[in-house]
């Protein structure tokens, strides 16, 4: 809770606005008046018994990450970690203390009684095993994603979880960032009228965003245990690429849409409520990372949202690019009948239009012109007096932009980790957003991306059933 409080400190000069509603400056941006309702707030530990002891499963890029990020969560600890490469064992001891119980085998943390929470954070062919195995223990868990490297794992993972009365969490934060809950604000409240379309990118440019990560110097094979990390996978003669670069290869990754079509549909599902596309269809083509990789650098969809309770149908385009020549980013716009909302990673842009209320007509680029003088008179005659000026709005008349903009220093993998901790300690997993059947929802449309590009047809999904369909 204290740095929650330090947290919101570090917003500086805006404490007299954290108790208003939202405000504007200029008209135009909104300063962190909301912001107090999206930094998820935390449930404190009661006690020093009411420690949540957290096992690490996979100590790589993504392991550091998210349990760094744990720990920053007030009645957090770290007491084991797991890995199949003996070197990041000893770096867990140098980063969080000599006393961690380390192992090679994940099944050893899943024993320990100790251990009340695991991360999840190997390849992608690993997650539904170590997912199911961990909710047989008993243990919470926090699966990255995507949740399931095949979609017809994922009822697997569901019924597990069902089963265990745990909480699981998939780890794709756009389910807990300011920037989407404030934009799912907005778009329930109406202020961009109906939906009607949703485009979304998430670009990179250099060697490390195409997961050319580096290599180890030195490398001994006998250093990880090679047979355990291929798990169900084809068996292959070792060979390190496949190993430390493991999202460039099929057979343990899931390529751009698993790793990041799916933080883009997570971000769509949380605003709009939505359960998913019934038909993807996509385009692959590996361009320019040509350094032994079976996945695609680029990657294309378009997904077919039907009509909801929730959302009228709109159309949802996609795309990964790992080689483009302006930059890496990420947006997700969202195009409704009165406006639009421009979201980057965290912050937005929302530009909104009041229709006229009378219909329209030009002098310019419109059929009035090609008529016969007198009778563009009379038309005009005619409409004055239908429409008289006061009375009635005859342009297309824009309203001030509004922009959204986290404070420096916000991270959304915290609260992300907030609400997963928050669910442990209330013992409700309901207070999880992004829970096993959300993260099937994501994963599955990201994956039949990859099995559209493949097999180069349309792939139909019931994202009611969470299964692959007949076209109908």
């Amino acid at each position: 809770m204290h740095s929650r409080r330090k947290f919101l400190r570090r917003l500086g000069g805006t404490s007299a606005l954290l108790a208003g509603g939202t405000t504007l400056v200029g008209a135009e941006t909104l300063v962190p008046s909301i912001y107090r309702e999206h930094l998820i707030e935390i449930i404190p530990p009661r006690s020093v018994a009411d420690t949540i002891n957290i096992g690490l499963i996979g100590a790589g890029i993504i392991g550091h990450y998210d349990l760094d990020c744990a720990l920053k969560v007030p009645g957090t600890k770290v007491v084991a970690v797991a890995d199949l490469y003996d070197p990041r064992l000893v770096r867990a001891k140098e980063v969080w203390g000599q006393d961690l119980f380390t192992t090679r085998d994940y099944r050893e943390i899943l024993a320990r009684k100790d251990v009340d929470a695991v991360l999840i954070c190997v390849p992608d062919h690993w997650h539904d095993h170590i997912s199911i195995a961990a909710l047989k223990a008993g243990k919470h868990v926090y699966c990255e994603k995507p949740m399931v490297h095949h979609i017809e794992e994922g009822q697997a993972v569901i019924a597990a979880h069902k089963k265990s009365g745990k909480v699981f969490q998939v780890g794709s934060q756009r389910a807990s960032a300011s920037a989407v809950l404030e934009a799912k604000r907005r778009y329930e409240a109406g202020h961009i009228g109906e939906l009607t379309s949703v485009e979304t990118f998430l670009d990179r440019t250099d060697a490390l965003g195409a997961w050319q990560y580096t290599m180890p110097p030195n490398l001994d094979p006998k250093d990880l245990d090679w047979d355990r990390y291929l798990g169900d996978a084809p068996k292959h003669p070792f060979q390190a690429e496949r190993f430390f670069r493991w999202r460039n290869y099929k057979d343990y990754g899931t390529g751009v849409a698993g790793d990041l079509f799916v933080h883009l549909i997570t971000g769509v599902h949380t605003i709009t409520g939505s359960l998913g596309p019934t038909r993807i269809f996509a385009l692959g083509d590996l361009n320019f990372w040509k350094d032994g990789r079976d996945a695609y650098d680029l990657v294309t969809a378009m997904m077919d949202y039907p009509k909801t309770d929730k959302h009228p149908s709109f159309q949802f385009t996609t795309r990964v690019n790992l080689a483009t020549g302006a930059g890496g980013d990420i947006h997700t716009r969202l195009v409704g009948t009165e406006g639009v909302i421009d979201i980057g990673w965290n912050s937005f842009v929302m530009n909104r239009l009041k229709r006229p209320n009378a219909p329209m007509y030009s002098r310019g680029y419109d059929a009035l012109f090609t008529y016969p003088q007198a009778m563009q008179e009379e038309f005009i005659r005619q409409y004055e007096q239908k429409y008289p000026t006061g009375q009635f709005t005859r342009t297309v008349q824009n309203e001030p932009v509004i922009t959204y903009t986290a404070p420096d220093g916000y991270d959304d993998r915290l609260d992300h980790m907030i609400v997963f901790f928050n669910a442990i300690r209330e013992n409700n997993p309901s207070l999880v957003r992004e829970d096993a059947e959300f993260g099937l929802r994501a994963a599955a449309p990201s994956l039949a991306a990859n099995l559209s590009a493949a097999q180069r047809k349309i792939i139909h999904w019931d994202p009611v059933a969470m299964r692959i369909s007949k076209a109908t």
